[in-house]
């Protein structure tokens, strides 16, 4: 077996690394997990390994811990760096912190990757949130980042180091920024708990949705098996050099349509209640996906109302 034959996907216990762990399994890959279990559950590290035995390996350690990442980076060709602290909310609350996982941890792990040889492919999670409220629509990759949030301005600092890196040292990166990712696993339970598991989960409670602000917000909703297939394009991707690849699916949907796809595919009448807009939320977010098109032969694979009924279906299975 080859010396380097490991994919490395930190925060591989939450909810985007997990269905990247899971993918890359199945396709006959060895998946090592660093995690520290801020966000990431162990139930779910449990279930990887029931499901492909010794394919997962898992390494309970913060991507800020040298120990932990130099025993992570053992035999890795690739790494999927998603470990994050994902809120905006928390970030305003504590913005050191936040700061500290993006812009250390990725730091950390680049400098490994530089140090250690061998690496064919470092990506970085990244986020639509760097591109703050800028008026023009949809949002480009060569736009100049305008953060609204300190978890914004982390992600970005994040995507200049992996630039950086590819520039200085030849390293071959790559960022996806990622538009407002949904799908099964994702915890509604969380007090910082994206929106689509809050609504599913507030309506299967028979209670009102809350929508912060007016509702007319809109978001370009992505459903996670779209995002799992960038990153798996990204593996063969010719084009790195710290490229940044938007991954979404090129529509704009605002929060009150969102609530009446919600009420399709539930079959339930909802109705809303309405709280006051919170700090650092973005107004309006859509990608313009063209380059994700022409770099990884990306197309969204599932619309939203499908991935919405496909949510909704495993979350009830899982009460």
């Amino acid at each position: 077996m080859d010396a380097h034959d490991v994919i490395l996907i930190t925060g591989g216990a939450g909810f985007i690394g997990s269905h990247l762990s899971d993918r890359f399994a199945r396709d006959g890959r060895r998946v090592r997990i660093l995690d520290d279990l801020s966000t990431g559950s162990i139930e779910t590290v449990d279930w990887l390994r029931a499901t492909h035995g010794r394919k997962i390996e898992f390494i309970r350690g913060d991507v800020r811990d040298p120990a932990r990442v130099g025993e992570a980076m053992a035999g890795v060709s690739e790494v999927f760096h998603e470990a994050a602290l994902p809120s905006v909310e928390r970030s305003v609350q504590d913005p050191e912190t936040s700061l500290s996982v993006s812009v250390d941890g990725t730091l950390r792990l680049l400098e490994a990757c530089r140090k250690g040889g061998g690496i064919r492919r470092f990506v970085l999670a990244g986020s639509s949130s760097v591109y703050g409220d800028q008026p023009d629509l949809p949002k480009r990759e060569s736009m100049r980042p305008a953060p609204k949030s300190p978890y914004a301005m982390g992600k970005w600092i994040a995507e200049e180091y992996v630039r950086l890196y590819a520039e200085l040292y030849g390293l071959p990166t790559l960022t996806l920024r990622y538009f407002n990712v949904f799908g099964p696993r994702q915890d509604p339970g969380s007090p910082y708990a994206a929106v689509i598991p809050l609504f599913l989960r507030a309506i299967r409670e028979g209670e009102a949705p809350v929508i912060y602000g007016d509702g007319r917000q809109t978001r370009d909703f992505t459903y996670i098996d779209n995002v799992v297939d960038a990153n798996r394009a990204a593996l063969s991707c010719a084009e790195t050099g710290g490229r940044i690849v938007n991954v979404a699916c090129g529509e704009q949907t605002s929060l009150l349509q969102l609530i009446e796809l919600m009420g399709k595919v539930t079959g339930r009448k909802i109705t809303p209640r309405f709280a006051p807009a919170r700090v650092g939320d973005v107004r309006d977010s859509v990608a313009d996906i063209s380059r994700a098109a022409s770099l990884l032969g990306f197309r969204p694979s599932v619309d939203l109302e499908t991935g919405l009924r496909r949510t909704a279906e495993a979350l009830s299975e899982s009460v």
